[in-house]
């Protein structure tokens, strides 16, 4: 072996670099469309994007039933028809309806791209909702519903969100048997025609785009009328319920469920980059303080782990596990003496080092390839943000001090304030 073989290679900083922007053009009738040019393949992504979801439902499940009932015919096709052109045009398309947003992405070849366009149209502004379709459908989550309702971490997760938001707000509400029986046509189209309008639509266009596709966007989707903006929804105050810890008995669990969170900030604030990172020390990657801890060094479970999210309206963060039951409450002390520790000791250099390594890897993979780019550019532009707010992450990430994540954690992780909820 040579010499220059046994030397490795130079360990270099990660920069993102520059990231590709979106560049925006708007629709004759004002929508606005997204476009992020970028790949070598011949495919593109387009994301329909609508205010359409849960905090927009007067009742459970209504978000959710209309947006999967989209693909269930329209004026034009019968349902079996819409998947068959779809195969046949070698499209795939995903409906979603998220806590506050809904629609549909599909990605397809370029050169079928105007028969999919008239087939998204179809789908997204001239449903049916018939209610055989429906009644099935309903069916079907119910016993979805079933089976999942008494596994303890839906439990225990159901229950957190209705205590740190409240038991009327749609972020917290928890679903039971009698809703799956309370859907008709009539309601998920009027919710459809308050929700799925052009007036309230989105585009982002990821991939290699083709010259003219503009021009297909405006004939299919820029000459409709754009429609009024929904001004009637209701304005739900979260209130967290005042009991913090809540135990939901599960007789025959092998195990118990353990989440500890409550609400928290959202991207909009300029802590949230912090708290972010302050949020991997603790239990947001696999080297963890939770994780060498409570997995390694005590063996109580197979995985813990924390996170921090971000909504429209709030933000929460969440420390989720399974133990056994001999186990639960010395793995919740133990949870609360790595919080406690973060907020006294401030984090050592080394392990300041790797967070920083592993932040910033993985916010390269957030921008590898055109899809990718697409997504963590909606995941800021749904906050009012752009680009600027990775700059500042990674500036974040590269300038935190010790002290700095103490000052964090002392905010946004006081103990008193933790909702302890376990299932088991």
């Amino acid at each position: 072996m040579t010499r220059s073989k046994r030397i490795q290679p130079a360990i270099r900083p990660v920069d993102l670099g520059k990231i590709p922007e979106a560049r925006l053009f708007t629709l004759k009738n004002g929508v606005p469309v997204y476009l992020i040019n970028s790949g070598t393949e011949d495919l593109v992504r387009m994301e329909f994007i609508f205010s359409a979801g849960k905090i927009k439902e007067d009742r459970p499940l209504l978000a959710s039933t209309t947006n999967m009932m989209l693909s269930e015919g329209s004026k034009k096709y019968s349902s079996a028809r819409l998947n068959s052109l779809m195969d046949y045009y070698g499209a795939f398309y995903k409906l979603s309806a998220e806590r506050d947003k809904a629609g549909i992405s599909v990605v397809l070849i370029n050169r079928y791209l105007e028969k999919i366009l008239e087939l998204i149209r179809e789908i997204l502004f001239l449903p049916r909702f018939p209610e055989k379709e429906l009644n099935a459908l309903m069916k079907k989550r119910l016993s979805w519903y079933l089976v999942n309702c008494d596994k303890v971490h839906n439990i225990a997760s159901d229950q957190l969100f209705e205590s740190i938001f409240g038991k009327r707000h749609p972020y917290g509400r928890k679903l039971v048997p009698e809703d799956f029986n309370n859907m008709n046509p009539s309601l998920l189209s009027d919710f459809h025609k308050k929700y799925y309008s052009p007036s309230d639509m989105a585009v982002i266009v990821s991939g290699k785009i083709r010259k003219g596709t503009a021009s297909l966007l405006n004939n299919y989707f820029g000459e409709m009328h754009p429609g009024a903006v929904c001004s009637e929804d209701t304005v739900y105050r979260m209130k967290s319920l005042a009991r913090k810890k809540v135990h939901k008995n599960k007789s025959g669990a092998l195990q118990t469920a353990i989440r500890i969170g409550s609400p928290t900030i959202n991207k909009r604030h300029p802590d949230y980059p912090g708290l972010k990172i302050l949020n991997t020390i603790l239990g947001g990657y696999f080297s963890s303080r939770l994780m060498k801890n409570i997995r390694e060094d005590k063996g109580y479970t197979y995985g813990i782990s924390s996170s921090v999210s971000s909504l429209d309206l709030s933000g929460f963060k969440v420390i989720s596990t399974e133990v056994s039951k001999k186990h639960t409450r010395k793995t919740i002390d133990e949870i609360y003496k790595e919080i406690r520790l973060l907020q006294k000791k401030p984090v050592g250099r080394d392990e300041l080092r790797i967070v920083r390594n592993y932040i910033l890897g993985e916010m390269v993979r957030m921008f590898d390839g055109p899809f990718a780019i697409a997504e963590s550019f909606r995941s800021v532009w749904e906050f009012g943000l752009d680009n600027s707010y990775y700059y500042r992450f990674v500036k974040k990430v590269k300038t935190i001090d010790p002290d700095e994540i103490t000052a964090l954690a002392a905010t946004y992780y006081n103990t008193d304030e933790l909702h302890e909820i376990t299932a088991g």
